[in-house]
């Protein structure tokens, strides 16, 4: 096992004493969740979040699959893959030209893989209009691989088009990056509006997985309150965990590697850590919840 792997894994295990118990738990119970990372706002950390998310949630000993729904390839060559037209990507699954599982590619986490993009896929959003059940094309390429894989981590184009559509409609939850500034909130409700159309039409068991602060400046003071006024709207959906800005997260992509590869012990990547963990444990607890006081025990 790699010196990186190893020094993973025990960044993860210092954040709780006596071990991981939320990765423990999971590992054992497969859940197949899917979390898409969206927000239409560019900017905001969203391709960072996916990364970073899925190699901490892979870290943490599940096995975890992130699929590139954007056109930009960001989160492809955010892991390492160089650009190459003959390799199966997301839009030949979506087109239904390849199965998923065709399409999945090696990481350098032990855990985690990827099923990259490309940059036809900007042409799904025309060629698939008059497409039958078009919503749905993610949702059932993906349904073979909810066996295999405990999260799969979809990362999200920058706009509210037929690409994030598929994602929103074949996944568990929403995790909405955002930053502490004012005019954020009024993307995010326009968001917020769309999963309430979706939840009603296509994906009734959509839900909000959460909203993370990203490039959070903690030392000013229209960023503490701002974040303030986000945890008064939000409520519990807002994650306890905020992301820094930290050079080693902006560095690590030009790398090809997720932050906790690159440099384990910056705080960006512990930060990353801690969200992964703070999703693990919250979908913990709901599964307890909804077993009962028996089955729980």
């Amino acid at each position: 096992m790699e010196h990186s792997t190893l020094c993973t894994r025990c960044a993860l295990h210092s954040q709780e004493r006596g071990g991981y118990s939320g990765a423990q738990i999971l590992r054992h119970k497969k859940m197949g969740r899917v979390i898409a990372v969206a927000n239409q706002k560019g900017g905001v950390g969203k391709t960072t979040t996916a990364i970073n998310l899925a190699s901490s949630l892979a870290a943490a000993e599940v096995n975890t699959l992130l699929v590139d729904c954007d056109p930009q390839s960001n989160a492809t060559s955010g892991l390492g893959l160089r650009k190459d037209p003959q390799r199966i990507s997301t839009y030949d699954v979506l087109m239904g030209a390849a199965w998923a599982e065709e399409a999945l590619q090696l990481t350098e986490l032990e855990q985690l893989w990827l099923i990259p993009s490309h940059k036809n896929l900007i042409g799904a959003n025309l060629e698939l209009v008059e497409a039958e059940q078009r919503e749905f094309r993610l949702s059932h390429a993906l349904a073979p691989l909810l066996e295999r894989f405990e999260f799969i981590v979809l990362d999200c184009p920058p706009a509210l088009d037929l690409l994030t559509l598929n994602a929103l409609v074949a996944a568990n939850g929403v995790l909405i990056p955002m930053q502490a500034e004012y005019f954020a909130l009024e993307g995010v409700s326009e968001l917020l509006d769309t999963v309430e159309r979706i939840r009603a039409a296509l994906n009734p068991g959509l839900e909000v997985e959460g909203v993370v602060l990203t490039m959070f400046d903690e030392r000013t003071n229209l960023a503490q309150q701002v974040a303030e006024e986000l945890r008064k709207y939000f409520g519990e959906r807002m994650c306890t965990t905020t992301i820094p800005r930290n050079i080693r997260l902006a560095e690590a992509p030009s790398h090809g590697k997720p932050a906790l590869i690159y440099d384990v012990r910056s705080r960006g990547a512990e930060s990353y850590i801690r969200l992964a963990k703070e999703l693990m444990d919250r979908q913990v607890a709901t599964r307890k919840a909804a077993a009962g006081p028996v089955e729980a025990a």
